[in-house]
């Protein structure tokens, strides 16, 4: 019998850190959460139990669970581009 096992791993200093975050990740791509949801998730871990979760706030932590839930970029331009302002000589707005 072969028996299937997969490294859940986060960046969590636990075993039952890293389930806890992987259980934010699939919350966050089956109810389709924004980022900044999912950010917020990660936050009120974090400070439920300091001493077990802290560290769900990390850059590494952060990093892997933005990578997880597939979250892209979210600085949108405006249809067209960036707005350009041509001035006169002034520096007024022509």
């Amino acid at each position: 019998m072969t028996t299937l096992t997969i490294d859940i791993s986060y960046g969590m200093f636990s075993d039952e850190g890293n389930m806890a975050v992987h259980g934010i990740v699939i919350a966050a791509k089956s109810q389709n959460l924004s980022w900044e949801q999912t950010f917020k998730a990660l936050r009120e871990l974090a400070d439920s139990n300091p001493d077990s979760f802290g560290e769900a706030m990390d850059t590494m932590v952060r990093e892997c669970v933005y990578d997880a839930i597939g979250a892209e970029f979210q600085y949108h331009l405006p249809a067209g581009g960036p707005a350009r302002v041509h001035r006169g000589r002034s520096g007024e707005p022509a």
